[in-house]
């Protein structure tokens, strides 16, 4: 197999593409800069096709890998043949592979090994020969001895022998795998019998071939917590059948009865294994890829910039903790009150307090943690914006992983005489002002944007995710001298220890005046310098390119473009006449036309940030309850997390209602995210209100 034929068949890029793909690759170029600054060697492939070519590539050259090891472990047997050599090299996945050589593979002591230890292989071969004339019984006989004691006992070791020839044959395998795939029927039955969240599937069955992927995952996770007994069936006759018509040259009962045997003793719990694993394996990866779309979409809110944020981290028993944090995320004043105890003179004191913060420090929006006491803070706001009678704001704001960046490393690092709660307070506060600085701090996995994240593929989702992160952070580019090491960390090129040299050279220089001075910079060497000089962002510095993305490898034609459209270099940011010739000055500078498109807008909006087309979050100064919600009320809600099934939906009632899939649109759609992203603001009717159950229907279809 050619892997370059091959990820040419997958992706339908063109071969020259692929090859300088796989060449920058392993040349050590990040994504990121592929995705950027090669558009011309690439195509200009985005990167999240580049990630899959990645993937692809690591796959195919792990599959070369085994089938160069299988061939050598069966060579070492002296049992490699031109056919299967030829095999192997036809083989495109891992399991055609495993297929292949399970003929070979050293086996534990099974009943075929030990028939044949007593000497009835021969008499097996007779069997499989299937020859009319051979009177079984009679030839038995012969295999009779001190460890051989009957006729039947003969037969019966003959056929465990037959039995897993039948069961090692891969061409057989393929087929029944088919069979499976085509015909099985996954069914799902009460393991216990009481409620659960798992009671739909105490008498379900679906296809193998339609089932949905969050249901095998939710059929799995019932499993392991012992509520669902779990089992494929398959279509046994058709199978039995084809077998059969493989298998038998005569009307032999012996084969007859060794080829069922084979099947349900030995191919059928393998292959039934098999396939709930490739389901798991691609329910798990279609999971992977929804959270990591809403990883990317939240990572992506637009930022709340230059506003004053006092945030609230709510509380009961030990109090709010609140931060009050300045337009560029640095803490002016933090404190606890106690406005959820329903003491009065404490709610008195409460207001107070913030009263005096607000004032004087200007405050514009209060953001609150949607946790604990969440709820009785909100109401405790509205009731003081209304008091104040002035321009004020809140916004809940989700606050999964705060606790988790609260307690780490990194949150006492940068918050060393803060309690943990107060640096929950500010990370509120900052993920308003900032979502992508301050959300790269957290582990991905702990933002809560995904389904069944515990259940699936921890490496594989890890990987993932930090590729979304890698990704979000590359594409809006960061500023070089207020950036975060985190930050910093997520840059193409830049490791973790470069970003803290990175934050230890600004500590002692002050700020970086240009982009070169990053050569300064201990570790940080030539190759690293191209991968990331183009995602920093210097503003106020020696050179005013280095505030753009355009790379200072391209700094000459960006200058030679400027000369020659009569621009003032000190003044870009203005709109370019549409009716430039991009083929014609491409070739006069001697630069691709994707370079130059790039080049042109980032001279049109320098330092512009991608975020910014976003729809901004919804800012609220009143508050509304479930028991306010009526039947066919149209309100404004903000997408806060995609599932196979729906999306949920923030309308300000603290309890996120249901948009099923169902409910989206008229047309048919795979999945939810070709309608909606998370932090989507969306209009939303209501379909029903459960106050008991805390359930809302929503529908989309208005």
């Amino acid at each position: 197999m050619n892997i370059l034929d091959s990820l040419q068949q997958q992706f339908g890029v063109k071969k020259s593409y692929l090859e300088n793909v796989i060449n920058l690759i392993d040349e050590g170029n990040t994504i990121p800069f592929i995705a950027r600054y090669r558009k011309e060697m690439t195509g200009a492939l985005d990167d999240q096709v580049l990630r899959e070519i990645f993937d692809r590539l690591n796959y195919l050259r792990n599959l070369e890998e085994k089938k160069e090891q299988t061939k050598k472990l069966i060579e070492e047997q002296g049992l490699l043949t031109e056919d299967i050599i030829l095999s192997i090299d036809k083989a495109s996945t891992m399991t055609e592979i495993e297929d292949i050589y399970r003929p070979f593979r050293p086996k534990r002591r099974t009943r075929a090994t030990i028939a044949k230890e007593l000497g009835l292989e021969p008499l097996a071969n007779i069997i499989l020969e299937q020859n009319k004339n051979d009177n079984i019984e009679e030839i038995a006989k012969d295999f009779i001895n001190e460890n051989v004691e009957t006729i039947e006992d003969a037969i019966n070791g003959a056929k465990d022998i037959i039995a897993e020839i039948i069961s090692d044959n891969a061409s057989y395998r393929t087929i029944i795998r088919k069979e499976f795939f085509k015909k099985g029927i996954i069914v799902t039955k009460a393991n216990k019998e009481e409620n659960s969240v798992y009671d739909m599937y105490y008498d379900f069955s679906e296809p193998v071939s339609k089932i949905a992927e969050h249901r095998v995952l939710a059929i799995n996770r019932g499993e392991k917590e012992g509520f669902l007994n779990v089992k494929i069936e398959e279509p046994l006759d058709d199978i039995l059948k084809i077998l059969q018509s493989k298998i038998l040259k005569e009307d032999s009962k012996y084969i007859i009865e060794t080829i069922e045997d084979s099947y349900k003793r030995l191919i059928a719990p393998s292959i039934e294994r098999e396939i709930r694993n490739y389901l798991t394996e691609k329910s798990e990866e279609g999971a992977i890829k929804v959270f990591g779309e809403n990883l990317k979409q939240l990572l992506m809110q637009p930022p709340i910039k230059d506003k004053v944020v006092l945030a609230i981290d709510p509380g009961f028993r030990t109090g709010c903790k609140i931060a009050v944090i300045d337009g560029i995320g640095k803490v002016l004043q933090t404190g606890v009150i106690y406005a959820t105890t329903g003491s009065k003179p404490k709610i008195d004191e409460a207001k107070k307090l913030l009263t005096e913060y607000i004032k004087k420090y200007g405050v514009e929006i209060i953001a609150i943690g949607n946790g604990t006491a969440s709820r009785e803070s909100e109401l405790f706001v509205v009731d003081l914006i209304k008091e104040l009678n002035i321009p004020l704001f809140y916004i809940i704001v989700n606050e999964a992983g705060a606790s988790v960046y609260s307690a780490s490393k990194l949150g006492s690092e940068e918050f060393p005489d803060f309690d943990v709660a107060l640096r929950s307070a500010v990370s509120i506060g900052r993920r308003l002002q900032d979502p992508l600085a301050e959300l790269v701090k957290i582990d991905p996995k702990s933002i809560g944007v995904g389904q069944y994240q515990h259940d699936i593929n921890q490496k594989r989702l890890s990987e993932m995710l930090e590729g979304v992160v890698e990704s979000c952070v590359n594409n809006v580019g960061v500023d070089l001298n207020t950036a975060s090491a985190s930050l910093l960390s997520y840059i193409a090129g830049i490791s973790s220890s470069v970003a803290k040299n990175i934050i230890k050279y600004r500590e002692e220089n002050g700020k970086f005046k240009n982009r070169k001075e990053l050569l300064k910079v201990n570790k940080l060497g030539p190759k690293a310098f191209l991968q990331c000089a183009g995602f920093l962002r210097i503003t106020d510095g020696d050179q005013i390119l280095d505030n753009t993305s355009v790379h200072p490898e391209s700094y000459e034609v960006a200058k030679k473009l400027i000369e020659k459209l009569n621009i003032d270099i000190n003044n870009i940011g203005s709109k370019i006449s549409q009716n430039i010739d991009i083929p014609k000055i491409a070739t006069e500078l001697n630069v691709g036309e994707p370079t130059l498109i790039d080049i042109i807008k980032e001279l049109e909006k320098p330092g512009r940030d991608p975020r910014d087309e976003m729809p901004e979050p919804i800012l609220r100064s009143d508050i509304l309850t479930m028991e306010d919600l009526q039947e066919g009320m149209i309100l404004k809600g903000t997408v806060r997390n995609v599932i196979d099934f729906g999306a949920f939906v923030d309308i300000g009632v603290h309890q996120d209602g249901l948009v099923h899939i169902s409910e989206m649109t008229d047309k048919f759609i795979k999945h939810p995210l070709e309608i909606v992203s998370v932090s989507d603001i969306i209009d939303v009717k209501i379909l029903s209100v459960d106050i008991d159950k805390k359930r809302i229907a929503l529908t989309m279809k208005i």
